[in-house]
């Protein structure tokens, strides 16, 4: 939309549904009445509806379910997340469009949000199935003040900013989990990815790529039949329609708070947040790391490094930077 179109919105926003007549929104703004016409006609056909009769001026009655910038902008409390906004209707992957902005100069905390994917994208090259207006996909371009060591627990703050933001539309938080590093799921079902790409000078960290995916009014039913058994949505596991720009904006301030804690103290200033949401301590799993064997042991707390430790039965150790994790099921715990 036009910035004009936007100025119009607003305007009709804060006349709390009382109606504006053209000429109060001529002077208001400081253009012609045909203009103020041309302004409403295009926030029609994106989908705004706005009544509006000879000598009865114009009323904003409804807002369409998208994740438009206009819109998340409207009571958003951010400082410095998501005050840049790129909307798309479609996008292949918007973790691919914000690395090009980030080259581009962008500034911290850039979001581009897609209503839909065509090739959105997870960890280790798998797809993330991305269907248009029922979820939330968006990408920020980060430039913290941190060095290459400091970046991977990056990832288990933002799974934090996920599982709060999921747990504010769920009354109970016990059925949200992370699972590590970069998945949120709740009733052990995944309804988050999340995928980090780093540039770096050296030691220093040039800008991170954050890709969040949360899926919330998908109908389960609809997954790829790959994807049918262990995944979910928010809106199917609170039993009603997720209201996607409201969870946009709970999410954004919650991730600029993580992000600035982080960067300021590191992952220990939110552990305490991030436990108590992990469930995979004492659980056996199995890991995959890029090109290798899986390999199997039981889930220790993660390192203060973003590592997750694994315990073999003959007692010893190993840590793992990146991988692939499989939960086992309930019944190959105990069996």
């Amino acid at each position: 939309m036009t910035v004009g179109a936007d100025r119009v919105l607003a305007a009709l926003r804060g006349a709390q549904s009382r109606p504006s007549s053209g000429e109060d929104l001529s002077e208001h703004l400081g253009v012609t009445r045909a203009q103020i016409w041309k302004h409403v006609e295009a926030l029609r056909k994106h989908g705004y509806e706005i009544e509006g009769a000879a000598g009865g001026g114009y009323r904003l009655t409804s807002i369409p379910d998208r994740l438009y910038p206009a819109e998340l902008a409207a009571g958003l409390e951010t400082q410095w997340l998501g005050r840049t906004v790129e909307w798309l209707d479609v996008a292949d992957s918007t973790n691919r469009i914000a690395a090009e902005r980030a080259r581009e100069g962008a500034p911290h905390g850039t979001a581009i949000v897609a209503e839909g994917q065509t090739a959105g994208r997870g960890r280790l090259g798998r797809s993330f199935f991305s269907p248009p207006y029922e979820s939330l996909y968006v990408s920020f371009v980060l430039r913290p003040e941190i060095d290459t060591r400091a970046a991977p627990t990056t990832i288990l703050a933002a799974a934090i900013a996920v599982a709060e933001a999921v747990a504010g539309e769920l009354p109970d938080p016990d059925r949200i989990e992370i699972k590590w590093p970069n998945d949120v799921l709740i009733d052990g079902l995944k309804t988050s990815g999340i995928l980090m790409e780093m540039a770096s000078e050296a030691t220093q960290v040039r800008h991170l790529i954050l890709g969040i995916g949360v899926n919330l009014n998908v109908d389960p039913t609809r997954f790829p039949a790959e994807f049918r058994a262990t995944s979910t949505s928010v809106g199917a596991a609170a039993a009603r329609h997720i209201d996607r720009i409201q969870f946009a904006q709970r999410l954004f301030g919650i991730l600029e708070d993580v992000l600035d804690r982080h960067a300021e103290g590191g992952f220990a200033t939110l552990r305490e947040r991030f436990d108590r949401f992990y469930r995979m301590e004492g659980r056996p799993v199995q890991v995959t790391e890029m090109g290798g064997a899986p390999q199997h042991g039981i889930a220790l707390a993660p390192d203060p490094d973003g590592s997750l430790p694994l315990r073999r039965e003959d007692g010893t150790v190993f840590r793992v930077v990146a991988g692939d994790v499989t939960l086992a099921r309930p019944s190959e715990e105990t069996s």
